[in-house]
């Protein structure tokens, strides 16, 4: 394959070629990768054992490798940040049901498959609440802070909003968005009084999405209830 595909005619291999142009990737790239996060989506579904094993062979064959991703671990690793996080006592801490109403309230009010209370450490991010992911065994409530978009709110202190990662210059390359797991992001820091912010209240979308003015307000109110369950009255805010 050298630009086309045999069962696309002439007006769908151009197509092709300048989705592929406007992925920065040669063509058989492209549809390498798009053949990839497919069979990623699949195994999940099928809820197979065998995805971890087929990530790690993505990997290291560089389907998924692309441009690093912009480091914030300056920010990440900020010891007033990481006091703040290992003072609310939350990370490893069992479900409740306080946080998981925030996140069910997230994914209903914003139409969102998926919804997290997220907490970034300095090398995994922790889930203390979701909705639309199973959590109920300790492996799957915590990823590698590679996986994580929401470390780059955390590190901003300000919401992220992304309708379709896939085009953007930047997160294109995140291991969530090249997988095929997150396409549409939006995500707002969890900030106590002293301007640390240890995690996020976020929804994602495995298609894209128009994040509207009126979405932040709703998702940036919700922070804001489950930053001051975390922080206390009067001393937090959600940014």
């Amino acid at each position: 394959m050298t630009g086309s595909l045999k069962r696309f005619d002439e007006w769908l291999n151009r197509e092709l070629e300048q989705c592929a142009r406007d992925a920065g990737e040669d063509v058989n790239t492209y549809v390498a990768r798009a053949v990839a996060s497919k069979m990623v989506a699949d195994r999940r579904l099928a809820e197979s054992v065998a995805v971890a094993s087929l990530m790690e062979h993505l990997s290291a064959s560089g389907v998924f490798a692309g441009t690093d991703m912009p480091s914030v671990s300056t920010v990440i690793a900020d010891p007033d940040r990481l006091r703040a996080l290992y003072a609310t006592g939350l990370l490893d801490s069992p479900p409740e049901e306080l946080y998981d109403r925030i996140t069910r309230a997230a994914a209903d009010a914003l139409d969102a498959p998926h919804a997290l209370v997220s907490l970034v450490d300095v090398d995994r991010q922790f889930f203390k609440s979701a909705s639309g992911m199973d959590l109920s065994k300790p492996e799957e409530r915590q990823t590698p802070l590679d996986r994580s978009l929401c470390q780059y709110a955390v590190a901003n202190g300000e919401a992220l909003v992304l309708e379709d990662a896939r085009l953007d210059p930047v997160f294109q390359h995140h291991p969530a968005v090249q997988d095929g797991t997150v396409v549409a992001y939006l995500g707002i820091p969890l900030t106590d009084h002293d301007g640390n912010s240890i995690g996020t209240l976020c929804v994602y979308d495995d298609k894209p999405r128009l994040w509207g003015t009126g979405h932040v307000q709703v998702l940036s109110d919700l922070a804001g209830i489950a930053a001051e369950r975390i922080f206390g009255p009067g001393n937090s805010q959600a940014r």
